[in-house]
């Protein structure tokens, strides 16, 4: 995975690597290489999404309470 690689750019890998799986065309060694690239993906995804998360409720002041 490049180190400055984008979210955007990590979904759309994320949708290629889950097209060839699907297809059933790559080997099984492949599969396992897509999938552990995946699973990468997938972490740098989600760390992205909390980073960003932590952004907003610091700037809007939210601390995920709701008022009463």
């Amino acid at each position: 995975m490049k180190a400055e690689m984008t979210f955007e750019q990590a979904m759309e890998r994320l949708e290629e690597i889950v097209a060839i799986l699907e297809s059933g065309k790559s080997s099984l060694d492949d599969s396992l290489k897509l999938f552990e690239e995946g699973t990468k993906l997938t972490a740098f995804c989600s760390d992205s999404l909390k980073t960003a998360e932590q952004k907003i409720i610091k700037l809007t002041g939210d601390n995920g309470q709701e008022e009463l």
